[in-house]
This record gives structure tokens, sequence and C-alpha cells, in this order.
């Protein structure tokens, strides 16, 4: 007896509905009958290896960007004690992806940190900035601004969100994360 994974759909931006979604998924697949993968070209990665890809897409960012205009690397280290999501608690998570602290994921937050960890750098502000809202200091680091540093694995697939609810730009890092995202189903195989 062995198994493979088959993709059911693309299913695109969660947010806020992601716990509702999990257990729609339980209900219909079993607990452990489903996953959420990647698509890299043509092979399929887990969540670890997606992130690092939108990790690295910050460090390249920064790398080309290091100057003090706003949204730039200097301009964030010389303002942020920190930066944060959808609320001030997401600094707790620190450099880790896996600590959930609020309904809505916050991992470009994250990936904004160990970004700037791996660049030998450290915020030395005095505040922290929120990078998420248009209206927020830090707007221009939102993963729905900042260019995804290999834009050829972005899929050209069509996803399940719905238009209106596409808040991110085409070619950056989110449009990577969330087109490539895919909903995959345990398919139970016979050998005999």
């Amino acid at each position: 007896m062995g198994f493979e994974w088959i993709t059911v759909e693309r299913p695109g931006y969660l947010g806020k509905t992601r716990d509702s979604k999990k257990d729609l998924w339980d209900a219909g697949y079993g607990e452990l009958g489903w996953r959420l993968a990647w698509q890299k070209g043509d092979e399929v990665i887990d969540m670890e290896d997606a992130l690092k890809l939108y990790e690295d897409a910050y460090v390249e960012y920064f790398k080309k960007n290091p100057g003090n205009d706003p949204g730039q690397l200097e301009w964030l280290l010389s303002r942020a004690s920190d930066v944060y999501d959808t609320d001030v608690s997401n600094v707790n998570a620190g450099l880790n992806y896996i600590i959930g602290d609020t309904p809505s994921n916050h991992i470009h937050d994250i990936a904004i940190r160990n970004a700037v960890y791996r660049l030998g750098e450290k915020f030395r502000g005095d505040h922290l900035v929120h990078v998420r809202w248009i209206k927020s200091e830090g707007y221009l680091y939102n993963p729905g601004v900042v260019p995804f540093h290999l834009p050829e694995l972005i899929s050209k697939e069509p996803i399940s969100t719905s238009p209106d609810k596409i808040w991110w730009k085409p070619g950056t890092i989110e449009d990577f994360y969330q087109r490539n995202k895919l909903l995959q189903e345990k398919k139970d195989y016979n050998f005999s």
C-alpha cells in the first residue's frame, strides 16, 4: 500500500478563512488526507521550502535596495525597532514562522526579520513599523508590493481566490505565495 498527493485546487488567499477552510478540508479529506504545498517549476515543495523562497525574495530585494529612501533597507533599519503585520503581538514570533498569534498568518514580518538577520543587520530604530496596510509607514515592504526575485516561477494558472480579494500586485512575493499554493489530497493505492 502506498500513496501519492494529487492536486485538487489552487486555493489562493485564505486570510481570516484559514481555520474554517482547514475544518472543511479535514471534514472532506480527513485530518491527514490533505496538505498545502507549493509549485516550484516542475516540482512540488512544502511550506518550509516555500517560505525559504519567500524570505530569499526579501534578501534579494534588500541587496538591490540598500539605501535610505522609503522602501529600502537602511530606511527601515534606521526607523524600526522591529516590524509587525496584523498586530504588534506579531513581534513575539521573532524569526519563527510556526508561532501563530492571530487569526491570519503573518509571515512577511517574520521574513523581513529573517532577511535582516541573514544580511548581518539589526533594527536600530525607536518604534515598531507596521508593514501591512496602504497607509502604514512600512507599506512599501508589504509582500504584495515587493517584487519576487524569480518571477518565472510564478504560476499563470487560475486560483480560487475571488478577483475582488486579490490585494497584491502581479509579480510580487505575495503573487508567488498565493498563485503557487496547492491544495493536495492524499490518494492511497495498492501495489497488488
